[in-house]
């Protein structure tokens, strides 16, 4: 049996989540999948300019766990450019701070684990939770607008 996944830290989210290359129509364009952490990979190491052990240390995960994460995120930005494929962003295993959920049985005020925790307590696993931040990011990540 193998471990479960830790999740990622992640703390940038872009502003557009969907790029198409011009000149398809829907009925023939094939998608790629690139996941939040992939993009936070990608973000660190070539835009921050940071050092493998710095990402993943920003990351909370392990060199080589960040190591596979670029690598698959490198591969499918590079396959996307080359045979004209949408990018789509969106999904993934991760946590940010930028975002706390309240449970409105116990009172519990905790940062979302993305899909796990939008959806029932950690704490007391009541449904009944929603976010305490009313922030623009909240709209297009935690509420389900750009899930698949």
């Amino acid at each position: 049996m193998s471990r479960p996944t830790k999740f990622r830290r992640v703390e940038f989210f872009p502003e557009n989540n969907y790029f198409v290359p011009i000149g398809k129509s829907k009925c023939e364009l094939e998608e790629i999948v690139l996941k939040v952490e992939e993009l936070e990979a990608m973000r660190l190491k070539d835009i921050e300019g940071l050092n493998q052990e710095e990402c993943a240390k920003k990351m909370k995960i392990s060199r080589q766990t960040f190591q596979n994460i670029i690598d698959g995120a490198r591969n499918k930005v590079a396959m996307a450019l080359t045979e004209g494929k949408a990018i789509n962003i969106s999904g993934g295993h991760y946590t940010t701070n930028h975002c706390k959920f309240k449970c409105m049985d116990c009172g519990s005020i905790y940062n979302i684990n993305y899909e796990q925790d939008k959806s029932s307590c950690p704490s007391c696993g009541s449904q009944s939770v929603i976010c305490s931040k009313k922030a623009e990011f909240c709209k297009k990540w935690c509420h389900g607008q750009r899930d698949k």
